[in-house]
């Protein structure tokens, strides 16, 4: 029964790697047959197979749109689990909130960040694109969010990023949430600069730095 959970799980995992869909839910859906119980599901095949793309991107075999296909694919697997993961009462590594700030409505990136920290096992809040500093507070207190994802595609629209964490500064809140920021024109020393407490250049490393700094708060 273990080998057999185990050849079950692999295949789960290799059709997420490959971008197949169809190969993960009938995957999933032949695991969850086999009474293998959901959160299994998500530690021992979803999860591994997300690191393993954001390796794959990372040593320049896999690129943005394989990344998308992988966790498109993932994502189809995911919502398959959810149902009994709430039932079960399992609960996530973190709560995140992910937007693209205020001006903006580039949102590729953003959605990528955010179907990879939930295949790496964090609850995801899209605040969407166009984000107002004032939405961002007010999603920050009423959903109870560890970290909050601030993405801009442009160079006119990175100020927005300041003036959304000095707004959350000013709502006495800075220390509850960390707050990361990415996006082409962003650079780590303009996440020093406005005071963020980190700054990815793509996917892979955001879920990383995500699960570092939930680590640090938790």
């Amino acid at each position: 029964m273990v080998a057999a959970n185990r050849i079950h799980l692999e295949q789960i995992s290799k059709a997420v790697v490959d971008g197949d869909r169809d190969a993960t839910i009938s995957g999933v859906q032949a695991a969850l047959e086999s009474n293998i119980d959901a959160n299994t599901i998500l530690q021992d095949a979803l999860i591994p197979a997300m690191s393993n793309v954001g390796r794959l991107f990372e040593e320049g075999e896999y690129f943005v749109p394989e990344m998308l296909i992988a966790a498109r694919a993932m994502k189809s697997g995911l919502e398959l689990l959810k149902p009994l993961m709430i039932s079960a009462g399992l609960n996530p590594k973190g709560r995140v909130a992910l937007g693209t700030v205020q001006g903006d409505l580039h949102d590729i990136g953003k959605n990528l960040v955010g179907i990879m920290l939930e295949g790496a096992g964090f609850a995801i809040y899209d605040m969407g694109t166009d984000v107002s500093p004032e939405r961002v507070v007010e999603v920050i207190k009423t959903e109870q969010v560890d970290l909050v994802g601030l993405s801009a595609l442009l160079t006119t629209t990175m100020p927005m990023m300041d003036t959304t964490i000095q707004a959350i500064s000013n709502a006495g809140i800075r220390d509850r949430v960390k707050v990361i920021i990415g996006g082409a024109p962003i650079t780590q020393e303009y996440a020093e600069k406005i005071g963020a407490d980190g700054f990815a250049p793509d996917a892979s490393q955001a879920t990383k730095l995500a699960v570092e700094l939930i680590g640090e708060s938790t």
